[in-house]
């Protein structure tokens, strides 16, 4: 199990074909801080129907993207 678990399951349980959180959202979704090793567990998330797509550091957002 992931430590991003919650948080996938937050962004498939939306539904939306584009969801943005700021960094300080997924902290209350998942209840971890966004660190660097999300960017190996990005992959993670295409099980779910939705890849990782802009990630901006300057807004402190991450765009999230439905693949199917």
């Amino acid at each position: 199990m992931s430590k991003y678990n919650v948080l996938w399951e937050y962004i498939q349980k939306n539904g939306n074909s584009q969801i943005k959180l700021t960094f300080d959202e997924i902290h209350k979704i998942a209840g971890i801080e966004l660190d660097h090793s999300f960017l190996n567990y990005k992959k993670e998330l295409t099980q779910y129907g939705y890849q990782v797509g802009k990630i901006s550091l300057k807004e402190k957002t991450v765009l999230f993207n439905k693949t199917s």
